[in-house]
């Protein structure tokens, strides 16, 4: 089933994201945690991809599980960096094949250890140019793309990357997955500019909880969100202990979203870190079990 059909059932849609486990890890590590996600009952779950498209074997099949063993809907992470247009069409082939018609198409991070990567070779060199080009297919997916409430770490103005937001949903996609953010009136102000452009398709803000106070503090760094104080403080408060740690970052997020609960949201784009247990204390603090 589409997500776009699910947000015509319900709202908020409630889903999850998960990363395929390391090359060298089996993939049966993944598939023992799905069991217990499937218990939660999310409404999807989203598979990543990997920088550089690293990962796009285990995506397709840890995504076809998901799916037609599990039950559950699901949505394949999509990217365009460093694949040739033969490729991107073997991959779409692949997924539909197997009958996953939910993609999040992304431009994509570069290949580890490429940092200075020249996006300018690649066949697509923005997400927009991929959902032209899946659109042009005639197989039928349902198009999600990435929005950064604070704008993309590689833009330079605001107002411009809530420019190139419109050209890939006016490039066809169907609703929207924002960027970790961790003040919720970032994500409202976000919600305001996207009317002005007449943004209209649901947007789903991303929540993913603090487990590691050094992990996310690179994520940030990589991502260019900002970090509120009293996160900060909270963080400094509890590095040394990594049970405090998690239990401050899983009350943090459910507090992040009872707020945007109460304020409507189409939905919520749980980051799991691939915890289910965390994953089940956010719920239920959240009043979605």
């Amino acid at each position: 089933m589409k997500i776009t059909e699910l947000f015509k059932k319900k709202k908020p849609l409630v889903a999850f994201e998960i990363f395929p486990p390391k090359a060298d890890v089996p993939l049966e590590t993944i598939f023992d945690s799905l069991e217990k996600f499937k218990s939660l009952k999310p409404d999807y779950i989203s598979v990543t991809y990997g920088a550089g498209g690293s990962q796009k074997g285990r995506t397709v099949e840890i995504a076809s599980k998901i799916k037609n063993e599990f039950g559950i809907e699901t949505m394949a992470h999509f990217t365009c960096v460093g694949h040739s247009k033969e490729e991107i069409d073997s991959l779409l082939d692949s997924l539909h094949s197997q009958k996953l018609n939910n993609i999040l198409a992304l431009r994509g991070d570069p290949p580890v250890n490429q940092p200075d990567f020249d996006f300018s070779k690649n066949v697509y060199r923005y997400a927009n140019e991929l959902i032209s080009h899946i659109r042009s297919t005639q197989k039928d997916f349902c198009l999600a793309a990435a929005a950064y409430v604070e704008g993309h770490v590689d833009s330079l103005r605001l107002k411009q990357d809530m420019l190139n937001l419109k050209q890939k949903v006016d490039a066809g996609v169907d609703f929207l997955v924002t960027q970790l953010f961790f003040d919720n009136r970032l994500f409202y102000d976000f919600l305001d500019k996207a009317e002005t452009l007449n943004i209209n398709c649901p947007i789903t803000p991303g929540i993913m909880p603090i487990f590691k106070a050094d992990q996310i503090k690179a994520i940030t760094a990589r991502s260019g969100c900002s970090l509120p104080a009293k996160l900060v403080l909270l963080m400094d408060k509890y590095h040394d202990n990594p049970e405090d740690m998690r239990k401050a970052g899983v009350e943090y997020a459910s507090v992040q979203i009872r707020d945007l609960i109460d304020n409507g949201v189409d939905g919520v784009h749980l980051y799991t870190m691939n915890r289910p247990k965390s994953t089940q204390e956010i719920l239920e603090n959240a009043g979605l079990l």
